[in-house]
């Protein structure tokens, strides 16, 4: 059986350049991105960072999540077989003081559930903020390394390799690694019957992403990296 053709941010654009009967010029006019490079963008020859990324979803009235795959042109019937390989090298990455996100799987539309890789490197709840909320509830599985889990109404909580916690995200929370570890890795999962629980993951990073060139990222049709704090 032939696969399905991944969407590319390029293609998206496409697309929604096509259906508002925009011109480059004009999309770039709306979005505030030069000309050049959103016909890069379109030819897949060039990728947006996350701040502009999120300047253009802003901009034209779009939820981030709208930029990883094409809107469908009428109501899609009930899903009933559908996948997604997950791997590092196609996730959506976003990097920040305290963590390294790998959202995978970003061409599905619709998600209610976000897989998500993390690294942390947050050591204290001061270095880490104040603690984080968003719809949901979430499950984070312990792959290497140790991490010590801060929530608003629980004594926190150190878990080893192998060990897993399931949370209420509503309820403020906070994963930082434990005393004697540098680093950890895990694998979260966020649900909720909100389908724009990808959106507003990914708003969690907005208040100071940047790129440190202020530019573009390489070609691939998503994000590399990104600087936030959370």
């Amino acid at each position: 059986m032939a696969k399905s053709e991944q969407p590319t941010l390029g293609k998206v654009l496409k697309g929604l350049r096509a259906r508002h009967d925009w011109t480059l010029r004009e999309m770039s006019e709306r979005s505030g991105i030069p000309v050049s490079t959103l016909s890069k963008v379109e030819h897949d020859r060039l990728t947006l960072t996350y701040d502009k990324l999120l300047q253009l979803s802003q901009r034209l009235g779009l939820r981030i999540s709208d930029l990883f795959a094409e809107p469908a042109g009428q109501a899609e019937p009930p899903v009933t077989a559908r996948r997604s390989i997950g791997s590092l090298d196609r996730a959506v990455q976003v990097t920040t003081p305290n963590y390294d996100y790998h959202y995978l799987c970003p061409e599905l539309r619709r998600k209610r559930m976000v897989p998500i890789i993390t690294i942390i490197r947050a050591k204290t709840v001061e270095q880490f903020g104040e603690l984080v909320r968003h719809p949901g509830e979430e499950y984070i599985h312990v792959l290497e390394g140790r991490i010590e889990v801060h929530t608003e109404f629980y004594d926190p909580v150190v878990l080893d390799k192998g060990e897993s916690i399931y949370i209420d995200s509503n309820m403020g929370h906070a994963y930082i690694v434990a005393e004697s570890c540098d680093e950890a890795t895990v694998l979260g999962v966020c649900s909720s019957a909100d389908e724009s629980l990808m959106n507003s993951l990914m708003s969690l990073h907005a208040p100071a992403a940047s790129n440190e060139d202020g530019g573009e990222a390489p070609s691939g049709g998503r994000v590399r990296k990104a600087r936030a704090t959370i």
